[in-house]
């Protein structure tokens, strides 16, 4: 039986966060591509309130500290933000973290934070309605959303193979359940109409999207596959809030 998410990731935890080597001197989007340091979508952060959802460690958290952000990381897996508190220890930064679900965001006022953002997480998230409504509540008009997520081209790619071979149907909608390391998470797939109208109804204005090309590297993270020199892994989208 497949794990509720936050059950999940308490599990696969510890394995993450050892086989990861994500920054934490600027904000990552996804494995083996460009970080913002290259992509550069989020602006001057200093003296901006932010928001993290699905934080994990916080190591993109601490990054916009770094940069002179007042944060807020948020995540629903104890064990990922257990990890959070000692990083942001170990970097002598100031993050606040909450344990709690990425659409439940009652103790943020309405119209008070900066940027939202979000990496490799809404997959995650069967309902990004709810989201998207809460994060539309606590953002100032004109701040933005920016997430990444799994390109929907490549969620119908078979991993397993070197070549870009069609594993599935793109019109299939049903979750999936993927296995890291015995750990089963079920993934939703979210395709460019489905994020595209579910933004607008909730009166965002999508100004970016960006299908990043991998970065040459001689040693490609864990997730790696060769496919991904032919099909795009991650899809980054910037709304911007439009009006409440």
């Amino acid at each position: 039986m497949t794990d509720a998410p936050s059950a999940a990731w308490d599990r696969f935890s510890a394995e993450y966060q050892r086989r990861s080597a994500i920054p934490v001197d600027t904000a990552y989007y996804g494995p083996d591509i460009p970080t913002e340091r290259q992509l550069r979508l989020l602006g001057d952060l200093k003296g901006k309130r932010v928001v993290e959802l699905g934080c994990g460690a916080a190591q993109s958290s601490i990054a916009f500290a770094k940069a002179g952000a007042t944060v807020i990381g948020v995540d629903s897996s104890a064990a990922q933000l257990s990890y959070a508190h000692q990083l942001c220890a170990k970097e002598e930064v100031r993050v606040e973290l909450r344990h709690a679900d990425m659409a439940e965001l009652a103790f943020l006022r309405a119209d008070s934070v900066d940027l939202v953002f979000s990496a490799n997480a809404f997959q995650f998230v069967e309902d990004l309605n709810r989201v998207f409504r809460q994060v539309h509540r606590v953002l100032k008009v004109g701040s933005p959303l920016v997430f990444s997520l799994p390109h929907p081209a490549w969620s119908i790619i078979d991993e397993e193979r070197p070549d870009p071979t069609i594993g599935r149907s793109y019109f299939d909608r049903d979750p999936e359940r993927v296995v890291w390391d015995g750990v089963e998470f079920t993934t939703y797939r979210h395709d460019f109409s489905g994020l595209y109208g579910a933004l607008t109804r909730s009166s965002y204005r999508v100004d970016l999207i960006a299908e990043p090309s991998p970065v040459p590297s001689a040693q490609h993270s864990w997730q790696w596959r060769d496919a991904m020199e032919l099909v795009p892994r991650t899809l980054i989208i910037r709304a911007r809030k439009e009006g409440n």
